[in-house]
């Protein structure tokens, strides 16, 4: 598939029925699937897997840096033992040499396993690894779901949507195709989001994104931090949580684990543009994280956009 983008989405568990394994993000393997480019031709060429299993070395994260895939969409849905040594040296090697990285995890110390991914692992603050700095945000926000400790920012239910604040100068990521200037507005909510911020690295360009609000203390938290290219390292992007691409945030009628107790939302299908607005996003991701000159339609950026 010349000129596609190859995209791997890959969990760190092994396939669980009862747990957030791939099969929980196929609205959004569809919706890569079923992007095209100008050309009408397939943007995406779309691998989804999870763990090859519990423990050792995963063979295709460790091997990633010799692979032929341009992005790696890793969702850290483990406990913190989702990867291995050799997984992070392979998913940094692939860094190193241009592949483009989205990292999310969740709540609390949920994908922690991250921690070892060089800038992008950087941005992520957990509850006992890398916490937020500021100690006034090292408390809860959720206070409905009582066994989750934070960060768990409580954006609404799973399968509403939340209104995002864009971070100014508005970010490529956030252009909608449709009305350049004019902000993606909308992104799935999650009832607990973790926390991402600028990573202490030196030498690299990194900056929010987007903003969430919390429902229950009204407090902003930063939902995307996106890192530019180096000489030395492809795009990054990370992600407060999974949830914004779990099919129940897409869909709150799409089954999920038992252990989530929280009842679902249904924003996201009765308001139109919110899924629209996903989806848009979705595509910015793909596009904009592809290393220079993979794909045969590439990211404007919004001032070319403007100029349309």
């Amino acid at each position: 598939m010349a000129g596609a983008i190859r995209i791997l989405l890959q969990t760190t568990i092994p396939e669980t029925d009862d747990d957030w394994d791939i099969r929980r993000f196929s609205l959004l393997t569809e919706c890569l699937r079923s992007l095209k480019d100008e050309n009408g031709a397939p943007l995406c060429e779309v691998t989804a897997r999870n763990r090859a299993a519990a423990g050792g070395d995963d063979p295709v994260l460790s091997g990633l840096g010799e692979s032929d895939f341009d992005e790696l969409w890793l969702f850290a849905v483990d406990v913190g033992d989702g990867l291995s040594a050799a997984d992070c040296a392979g998913i940094n090697g692939f860094h190193r040499r241009g592949g483009g990285l989205m990292v999310t995890r969740d709540h609390m110390d949920l994908g922690c396993s991250v921690c070892s991914l060089g800038a992008v692992g950087a941005a992520h603050n957990f509850h006992t690894h890398n916490p937020e700095h500021d100690p006034e945000r090292q408390c809860i926000d959720d206070i409905y779901t009582t066994d989750i400790s934070w960060p768990n920012y409580h954006s609404g239910r799973n399968g509403d949507y939340q209104k995002i604040v864009p971070v100014e100068p508005m970010h490529e990521l956030l252009c909608r195709p449709d009305a350049p200037g004019d902000p993606i507005e909308y992104l799935p909510a999650h009832p607990h989001e973790g926390a991402v911020g600028i990573p202490e690295v030196d030498g690299i360009d990194a900056r929010v994104v987007a903003r969430g609000a919390s429902l229950v203390s009204g407090r902003l938290f930063n939902l995307a931090v996106a890192i530019e290219r180096t000489a030395h390292s492809g795009r990054a992007v990370a992600e407060s949580t999974f949830h914004h691409f779990s099919d129940v945030n897409w869909d709150g009628r799409y089954p999920c684990p038992s252990f989530v107790c929280e009842l679902p939302g249904d924003t996201m299908q009765t308001h139109p543009r919110a899924l629209e607005d996903t989806k848009a996003y979705v595509r910015n991701l793909a596009l904009w994280l592809a290393p220079e000159g993979v794909s045969c339609q590439s990211f404007q950026s919004l001032e070319e956009r403007s100029a349309v």
